[in-house]
């Protein structure tokens, strides 16, 4: 069995933490090649000890040079020392590396897009997690990956259901597809009582333990709002052929519906390392350490129509997901910009929402034919909504 060659762009994040586990429960199946991490300079030092990458790129020139004198020959014991690298730059050079067979994309946000772009423009198959990549440059990124003949597996939980779904299947008996979204803590708050959530109850997601961000972007269904416009790119669907309903057991990770009326779940337990066990090792399986599902146990799995007036973030990414061009660049920017103010206590959980809809208004749509296009469109929604 040939070994898989990785380079992890997040390494140190939850996504990038959860792989490198499954790197080390299969030593005979995956090397790891290239590490990219931001400043949690700790974490980072101990996976270079444990998996010996050849290069490893950190936030800036200041990083790169502690980390240097960390994993110095003698701290490492004799092993290679990596090259160290820095910055977007860095974090390119990691994820075009020579010899590397798959790049995960894990990098949180916007940063993440010139890196995965690196990857597939230079023949590497990404297993994505960074769904901003596709959120904002759908259409850059899916023709690269054609004209490169390499493969984007999804990563996210409810994406990878659906690919699971349709694996044996042919596509054109497809109906559409249903996006389960877990509601995060407040699907059963009123308009009234969602005035008065707090940063801290925001943060407390039911099911999963995701970054924050991620975890604020589920409270507001944003995040789910994100997920429509990749499944369009990732399975070449109109939005109107995408559905998304409120599943508070997050069991059932997504489901397919085909023409005859069959519809399938791909379904456990609230665990990533399943998604990303799939995307690291298609066409097989392997053992992920995660616990079997017991739907005894479980009892009832529930399923609910999401509010768009309640979880406007939901509503605003379906209309945006329509218009396309511009638009979905100016969404995801000006979520991580408004989603930074929240999480500094500047605004409150219902101005998320209104500040992202304030920056779209003032927008004009235009075509993406270019990454510097896609760039100046997320330069222009930061300013934006950095000063509403």
């Amino acid at each position: 069995m040939k070994i898989k060659k990785l380079a992890i762009l997040g390494s140190t994040g939850s996504i990038g933490t959860q792989a490198l586990d499954l790197v080390s429960r299969h030593p005979d199946r995956f090397e790891v090649l290239g590490l990219v991490a931001g400043r949690n300079l700790d974490l980072l030092e101990e996976q270079i000890k444990k998996f010996h990458p050849r290069v490893v790129s950190v936030s800036d020139e200041k990083d790169a040079s502690a980390l240097q004198k960390r994993v110095g020959a003698s701290a490492l014991g004799g092993s290679p020392v990596p090259e160290i690298v820095w910055g977007q730059n860095g974090a390119c050079q990691v994820a075009a590396m020579e010899g590397v067979d798959l790049v995960l994309s894990a990098i949180v946000g916007a940063a993440g897009l010139l890196p995965t772009y690196e990857a597939l423009k230079k023949g590497r198959s990404v297993a994505l997690a960074n769904k901003e990549s596709l959120v904002i440059a759908g259409e850059l990124m899916t023709s690269v990956a054609r004209q490169k003949k390499v493969s984007l597996f999804p990563v996210d939980s409810e994406h990878s259901a659906i690919f699971q779904c349709l694996v044996g299947n042919n596509r054109a008996d497809l109906k559409r597809i249903i996006l389960t979204a877990s509601g995060g803590p407040f699907f059963k708050k009123t308009a009234e009582e969602l005035k008065k959530v707090t940063l801290e109850e925001a943060l407390k997601h039911p099911n999963w333990n995701m970054g924050a961000k991620i975890t604020v972007d589920s409270a507001t269904l944003m995040n789910k709002g994100l997920e429509v416009i990749e499944a369009s790119w990732l399975f070449d669907l109109t939005p109107d052929r995408i559905d998304v309903q409120i599943h508070p057991q997050s069991i059932v990770h997504s489901m397919v519906e085909y023409k005859d009326g069959s519809v399938m779940a791909q379904m456990g337990v609230p665990d990533m390392r399943c998604a990303i066990g799939y995307a690291l090792s298609y066409p097989d399986r392997i053992e992920t350490g995660v616990k079997s599902l017991d739907l005894l146990e479980i009892g009832n799995l529930s399923f609910h129509k999401p509010d768009p007036t309640r979880f406007r973030c939901l509503d605003l990414a379906f209309q945006v997901a329509r218009t396309g061009g511009s638009m979905p660049a100016v969404l995801n920017a000006a979520n991580e910009v408004v989603v930074e103010k929240f999480l500094n206590k500047e605004i409150s959980f219902l101005e998320i929402a209104e500040q992202i809809e304030k920056t779209l208004l003032k927008h004009t749509v235009s075509p993406l034919k270019s990454l510097d296009d896609v760039l100046e469109a997320d330069q222009w929604a930061r300013r934006v909504a950095t000063t509403l």
